[in-house]
């Protein structure tokens, strides 16, 4: 038997699944990792720990399954995306790295508002401290000068340990949100480099999402290397692990927060609707763009429930009580923690919960929260139909919060489409693996995703009720904007 491994490596810890010839997950193995944050709130992972990681929860996944080692034939890397790492030419961390959602940077992106336009036209994306060139920068002015840096995304920098320098390299789909590459000629912008002070010959080769990145034996583990034959960004390996291969799919990945992200194809759009536009992958030479919404409470909003309110003692209460709640309540929750994000754009928005009544009591709260999830989500579809110019049909969903079927049948509702519920979890892990199956030879695609399996909600709410709702949100976000 011939075996892919998987790898996600996540912002709370590294992941690595087995997969058998037919594409089966076999068996997984999790390694969590420290979240390192100081007083200022910055928030930081080290970056030989994540390496240590990586080796550790290959050696256990192997263990767990009883495989022979000599029957693993390739490798697949999904990455938390934006998280920044900078490392000499020995392979040796200068620092830790700046995870994605560490706000450390933002001064260097106050000083460059006068160039945010120009950024947005290059890159797709908003001048942000949150996307790599602004944490590179403030890597490269708080490190002490050395030759040979090397700045890169987190999947940069395991290919450059897993291949003892030999390969320094990322993809396309990583590349694409560091706001160092330029979306129109596909490469790292002289320009950009310039405006941010990173040189150029200090970023990593841009290379097809399916190259070939170079070979690993893990550090002695394998008695024969392996070729690493795929690199995606987590939201981008959830994307392709969906099947959304074609211009118009769209998949949303419920976590902590959301991914919600549209294949628009082969030809760039620029939002006007509060997107990022990115790139899906590099496959074979071509090229798919993304629109992208990342909203910041979803899964979140349900830890509030359990840990701050103590409304409930786990998750898995929400479906239960959201269906006893009062289904005439009006109450709405606007999540806005730590401000808005995609669509609205609005980072000093505050939380509340709007609209209650004497009888809103625990259920209703929770059903509010769960709504919230939602509205925001489709929020953001009805911005990709607008900058996209194509109704959304079909909606392709993963992560912890899809489990709840509540919240799944109000956003098929609420959003009129059809949301289809992978039944595999980690789609990150298994889009990286698949791809990497495919590129070895071992899988055929078509045969490959023709045997996912989905649970199925359609809409069952009516036109006036859809309205009616829509309405009473856009009255709550009224209030913050």
């Amino acid at each position: 038997m011939k075996y892919i491994l998987g790898i996600d490596q996540s912002t709370q810890g590294t992941k690595a699944i087995l997969f058998d010839a037919e594409g089966n997950p076999v068996k997984r193995a999790d390694v969590p990792h420290r979240q390192i944050i100081n007083a200022r709130g910055w928030v930081s992972h080290d970056p030989e720990e994540i390496y240590r990681n990586t080796l550790q929860a290959v050696r256990d996944v192997v263990k767990k399954a009883g495989v022979s080692k000599a029957d693993m034939i390739a490798m697949g890397i999904s990455n938390q995306r934006e998280t920044t790492v900078l490392w000499n030419k020995e392979g040796k961390a200068l620092a830790d790295a700046v995870v994605w959602q560490c706000s450390r940077a933002s001064d260097i992106a106050e000083r460059m508002a006068d160039r945010a336009d120009a950024i947005y036209e290059k890159t797709g994306m908003p001048l942000s401290p949150y996307f790599p060139a602004c944490k590179m920068t403030w890597l490269a002015e708080h490190t002490e000068v050395q030759p040979d840096l090397h700045f890169g995304t987190v999947d940069s920098w395991l290919l450059y340990r897993l291949t003892e320098g030999r390969a320094y390299k990322t993809d396309y789909s990583n590349a694409s949100r560091t706001q160092l590459m330029n979306l129109h000629t596909l490469q790292w912008d002289e320009e950009l480099c310039r405006w941010f002070g990173i040189s150029e010959q200090s970023l990593p080769q841009i290379c097809d999402s399916n190259s070939c990145f170079g070979y690993t034996n893990l550090e002695g583990f394998l008695d024969h290397e392996i070729p690493i034959l795929a690199v995606l960004g987590d939201s981008h390996g959830a994307l392709f692990g969906q099947g959304c291969h074609e211009k118009g799919m769209v998949k949303t990945t419920y976590g902590t927060g959301s991914s919600i992200m549209m294949n628009i194809g082969e030809n760039y759009v620029q939002s006007k609707a509060g997107l990022a536009t990115s790139l899906a992958w590099g496959i074979d030479g071509k090229v798919n763009y993304v629109l992208e919404g990342n909203i910041n409470y979803t899964g979140a909003v349900v830890t509030w429930l359990q840990e701050d309110m103590n409304l409930i003692s786990s998750a898995e209460e929400t479906q239960a009580l959201a269906y006893q709640a009062n289904p005439a309540d009006t109450s709405i929750l606007v999540p806005a923690f730590t401000g808005l994000s995609a669509p609205y754009w609005k980072k000093d928005a505050k939380a509340f919960l709007w609209g209650m009544s004497r009888t809103t009591g625990r259920a209703e709260v929770v059903k509010a929260a769960l709504d919230s999830i939602g509205y925001q989500i489709a929020d953001v579809l009805r911005a990709m139909e607008q900058d996209s110019g194509e109704k959304i049909r079909e909606l392709r969903v993963d992560g912890g919060p899809a489990r709840n079927a509540y919240l799944m049948q109000f956003q098929s509702s609420l959003a009129d489409l059809t949301v289809y519920v992978a039944e595999r979890e980690e789609l990150s892990a298994m889009g990286a693996a698949y791809l990497a199956g495919i590129t070895a030879g071992l899988y055929q695609k078509k045969e490959l995703f023709a045997k996912m399996k989905y649970r199925k909600f359609e809409p069952s709410m009516s036109a006036e009720e859809r309205a009616e709702k829509r309405n009473r949100w856009e009255a709550a976000m009224k209030l913050v904007m």
